[in-house]
């Protein structure tokens, strides 16, 4: 009961922070397992479980706060969903820890340049749509790999390019849902024709994702409302910090100190 209560608080607040920010739902969520002894690949197909659920309701909720730009939306979940299956299958064959100072060093510049806008008042620009795709295949690649690096990819890439944060995060966050139902279908049909020979025991982490799930949907339709009444440079200052957490938090994980 007290796994189940710590999951259900760790989902509602992960799930807040992404709502608004576009991220860290992922991040938050595996690190709390993975500290809990799961391992790696089992954790990230936790959370994508989990995710199908928080992410519906939240694309629901940005959709409803017109939060989305529907032109970039298409492209962005395409790419999103081609990437994250690869991932996915990538994650159960290889060790996708190789990858992981690369990310680290990306955000963490993306992060200063997001700092950096806000600081400045920069012009505000639109993303263009033909990057679009190829931001998703990255960002779903590394969601997968990661299990959590979808928003800090793409809405930290969308926000430092110039584009609207409001924007950025409520496209990012609806086209989640259909990238983290490919990554968590991936993972499924992995264990099933027994291509992830090191799958452990999901019954055994059962409480875990159900906690996490319920406190997701709980925060989920917040987020839209968040996001469209927040102020720009505070949604822009947001995401550049949560973007620096997160990168200076996986460089300690990367030098041993955590």
């Amino acid at each position: 009961m007290q796994d189940f209560l710590l999951f259900l608080l760790v989902g509602f607040l992960a799930q807040i922070v992404d709502g608004a920010l576009g991220m860290a739902y992922g991040v938050i969520s595996s690190t709390v397992l993975l500290s809990f002894g799961v391992p790696p690949a089992t954790a990230s197909a936790s959370v994508h479980a989990a995710e199908v659920f928080t992410t519906a309701a939240s694309a629901g909720s940005h959709a409803a706060n017109r939060n989305v730009n529907w032109k970039l939306f298409a492209p962005l979940a395409l790419g999103g969903v081609v990437g994250g299956g690869l991932g996915a299958f990538v994650l159960t064959s290889v060790d996708g820890d190789v990858l992981k100072p690369w990310i680290t060093a990306y955000l963490s510049i993306m992060g200063l340049v997001i700092i950096w806008r806000a600081t400045k008042k920069t012009r505000e620009r639109v993303f263009p749509i033909k990057f679009s795709a190829p931001l998703g295949l990255v960002g779903g690649f590394f969601d997968a790999i990661g299990g959590g690096g979808w928003g800090p990819t793409v809405t930290t890439t969308m926000v430092g390019t110039g584009q609207d944060p409001r924007m950025s995060i409520g496209t990012t966050n609806t086209a989640e849902f259909f990238v983290t139902s490919a990554i968590s279908a991936t993972f499924l049909a992995a264990l099933l024709t027994g291509h992830w020979d090191q799958a452990e025991g999901f019954a055994s982490h059962a409480t875990a994702i159900l906690g996490l799930i319920l406190g997701g949907l709980a925060a989920a339709p917040l987020a839209g409302v968040i996001a469209r009444v927040a102020p720009r440079q505070a949604l822009t200052y947001g995401v550049g910090v949560v973007v620096l957490v997160s990168a200076g938090y996986q460089a300690l994980r990367l030098f041993g100190v955590l």
